[in-house]
């Protein structure tokens, strides 16, 4: 503050020159003695050292000066009053500031009017005197005058021998009230520590001398642009109105003031300043959670921490974003970056490309796309000097060398510069894509990552992406996710939620609106539980695609009490480099319980669960599909599950330990269930009867087993005599395999109820 400038007070005093009538002999009040015509003061225009100034004799024991002007005295207000002051000839005096305290229509007795001494030595010699004036009686203050005075007249004394000649300066008086304030609501400047607030000076020490004497007082910053050339640490409450200038990979760690609007004050600009709290949270300090206090930020480009923190490669201790969002602003920034190339494949190195074209022009983490290769392929790592490209996933394609398309997505949160994240949660975040960008890429290793109560609205390409195994144990937790491609046909989207290259992925509670695939997840382990995904349009008999997809044979993974709609559940092994069933485990490990599975306006020969094999020799070795409800509404489809023979079929002469039953039907034409019990009515006597299962045999497989016969009723002989022997039966029989002949030693007939199953049960 300074009521000058704020509210156009008078305290300044007029310059000598332009006349003496108002500088008193006495004490300033009105109608006192002035020095105008006086013969012990002159103006000089032109003194060497003070350009125009008042000369005076001293001819009192105390030669008084004083300005005849009101100045305001009033709480909160600090005055400053200054003279220079020298000697010319004669005697020696000393000089101090003075002042004369006035009440609403008096003089305010008992107040100390007087500044310190100081003595004049030397002619010549130039002296400086100063005292503050105020209502409060603070270190600091010289005449503490308290509530009385309304306003003072203020001046100098000239003490001791008459006979001398001084001359003095124009006299100044000043508003230093903020000098004051920081003490007053314990505040330390850094500009009393040397700091310059020129945007050049390094005013690393002033800040770290200032944080040590703060004492818990907070830090002020003023206004100014400050440079602080390395990485600092500061222990005390901060407030900034300055801004703060420093190198990339120099850290600011706010270790009591840490949050995003703290941050954003630092450095004057949001963006940045979220990336600076950013590098911040990866130290190795006293903060674990970045609040944005539930603020709004502007990102205008990717915020790559390669970028922000330029010397962080590794990380695992536990780091929170929380509580504000992301709004993404479109610009050039966020272009895809799209490469095609030649490259050799060898199956003996199953995640390496080489003799790649062009190589030094192909993003880390750009995604793979041409023949023989599976979806959400990514490069992992490149070596420019040796020509090669490490894969996040094997191709299926065979050994060759193919012509492939690298294309980079462009990420708000891109981790990809480093080795390894571990443990970086989200919580209660909404990232705005706006169609202009994707959400967050994974570094190439990490585990434990987290996604919580959050919101991702209109990725333009990808939610999450893994190029590595940096998804390993990645939670998904409470959030919702809302495709930019909800008018466009399923079939049509390109987007993509998240794809998984390790194990044991939590997916729970969640809800993925209209996305060209919700999930593409290799390894095992993972937890599919409590969510809504739904991939539908607003086409008539449309067409659904794949929703979840699993890209190897053994998963051991559980999807259970979702909400599937209008999407396929497919089983592949895209992800191998020898797709053809060879010393391994084949389709297995899969349970499918207590899902609420709808189709709508689809064609018949839509399924929510498709198996697809990329080569030949596979089976099924463990799949519970149970306690479902399939629903489809606005017209029927035939059945629920599939084998999509694209590459190859299954060996059903293989087909072991699966269980589908207890499900519930609703517009589905053919009720697959295995084991399955069927009623066989027999009207007329014959010795084979032949019990046709195909219209009960999921994904299409043989009759292998018969577990039970029972007898509905007696079974006669063509003479309608009881017959009370059993029959054998030959199962696998027909063409396709699917019937079970019962064989009895004489023609006969009645009804049985027969429990077979498609595989062996062990």
């Amino acid at each position: 503050m300074n009521v000058a400038i704020t509210e156009g007070l008078a305290i300044m005093p007029p310059a000598f020159s332009d006349g003496l009538d108002v500088w008193s002999s006495a004490n300033g009040t009105s109608g006192s003695a002035t020095y105008a015509g006086s013969a012990s003061a002159a103006y000089v225009p032109s003194d060497a050292d003070f350009g125009g100034c008042l000369e005076l004799q001293k001819t009192q024991s105390t030669q008084k000066l004083r300005w005849m002007g009101q100045v305001p005295i009033r709480p909160g207000l600090y005055l400053q009053i200054t003279a220079r002051v020298k000697a010319v000839s004669g005697n020696l005096p000393s000089v101090r500031i003075a002042g004369y305290a006035m009440g609403a229509s008096a003089h305010v007795s008992g107040l100390t009017e007087v500044g310190a001494a100081t003595a004049l030595s030397a002619y010549g010699e130039v002296v400086t005197v100063r005292a503050i004036v105020s209502v409060a009686a603070r270190e600091g203050v010289d005449m503490a005058w308290g509530m009385d005075p309304v306003y003072g007249h203020f001046g100098i004394d000239l003490t001791g021998q008459t006979g001398g000649v001084v001359r003095i300066d124009d006299l100044e008086i000043e508003d230093v009230s903020e000098y004051f304030f920081r003490d007053l609501i314990g505040m330390v400047d850094v500009r009393d520590y040397g700091a310059k607030g020129d945007g050049s000076t390094d005013d690393a020490a002033a800040f770290a001398a200032a944080d040590s004497d703060a004492g818990g007082r907070t830090v002020l910053v003023p206004e100014g642009s400050y440079y602080i050339a390395s990485s600092i640490s500061l222990q005390s409450p901060m407030r900034f109105i300055g801004t703060l200038v420093m190198p990339a990979a120099a850290r600011l760690a706010l270790m009591t003031s840490y949050d995003f609007p703290t941050y954003a004050a630092a450095f004057g600009d949001e963006e940045l300043g979220l990336r600076k709290a950013l590098q911040a949270l990866f130290g190795y300090v006293d903060h674990n959670v970045l609040d944005l206090k539930g603020r709004r930020v502007e990102i205008t480009k990717p915020l790559r921490v390669e970028e922000y923190a330029p010397d962080l490669s590794s990380f695992s201790n536990r780091r929170v974003l929380q509580n504000g969002q992301l709004n993404v602003i479109e610009g050039t920034a966020w272009n895809d970056v799209t490469v095609t190339s030649t490259a050799t494949y060898n199956i003996a190195q199953p995640t390496t490309l080489t003799g790649v074209a062009n190589v030094a022009n192909i993003p880390v983490g750009a995604h793979i796309t041409g023949t023989g290769v599976g979806r959400e392929v990514y490069v992992r790592a490149k070596n420019v000097g040796a020509q090669t490209i490490t894969l996040s996933q094997p191709l299926y394609g065979g050994s060759g060398t193919r012509s492939y398309t690298f294309t980079r997505y462009q990420y708000v949160l891109d981790f990809s510069g480093m080795d390894k994240l571990d443990r970086f949660n989200i919580a209660n975040v909404e990232i705005l894509c706006n169609g202009v960008s994707s959400a967050w890429m994974f570094a190439p290793d990490g585990q434990m990552n987290q996604i919580r109560d959050s919101y991702v609205v209109r990725p333009k390409d990808r939610v999450f992406t893994s190029i590595g195994r940096g998804c390993q144990d990645f939670l998904i937790d409470g959030c919702q996710f809302l495709s930019d491609e909800q008018s466009t046909p399923a079939q049509d989207r390109k987007s993509v939620v998240l794809n998984v290259n390790a194990n044991d992925v939590k997916i729970r509670d969640s809800r993925f609106v209209r996305f060209g695939t919700t999930f593409v997840l290799n390894g095992s382990g993972h937890l599919i539980v409590g969510n809504h995904w739904f991939q539908g349009d607003n086409e008539t008999s449309a067409t659904r695609v794949a929703g979840l997809v699993f890209t190897q044979t053994n998963v051991q993974s559980a999807v259970t009490g979702n909400y599937i709609d209008n999407n396929i559940i497919e089983w592949t092994n895209e992800h191998d480099a020898t797709p053809d069933f060879g010393n391994e485990y084949s389709f297995g490990g899969l349970t499918v319980t207590g899902n609420t599975c709808v189709c709508i306006n689809t064609a018949a020969w839509f399924t929510w669960f498709s198996i697809k094999p990329y080569g030949t020799g596979h089976f099924i070795q463990g799949l519970n599909i149970s306690n479902n409800v399939f629903k489809s509404l606005n017209g029927t489809i035939d059945k629920i599950e599939k084998v999509d023979t694209t590459f190859a079929d299954l060996d059903y002469s293989r087909i072991r330990n699966v269980m589908i039953e207890g499900n519930m039907f609703n517009g589905v034409t053919k009720f697959t269930c295995s084991p399955v019990t069927l009623e066989m009515n027999q009207s007329t006597a014959q010795q084979v009867w032949v019990l046709d299962a195909a219209e009960y045999m999921p994904f299409g497989g043989w009759a292998r087993n018969v577990e039970g016969i029972v007898a509905e009723g007696m079974v006669r002989d063509g003479s309608a005599a009881r017959v009370t022997e059993m029959p054998y039966v030959q199962v696998e029989q027909g063409t396709a395999k699917q019937q079970v002949w019962l064989n009895w030693s004489k023609a006969t007939r009645g009804r049985l109820q027969v429990r077979l199953r498609m595989d062996t049960p062990v």
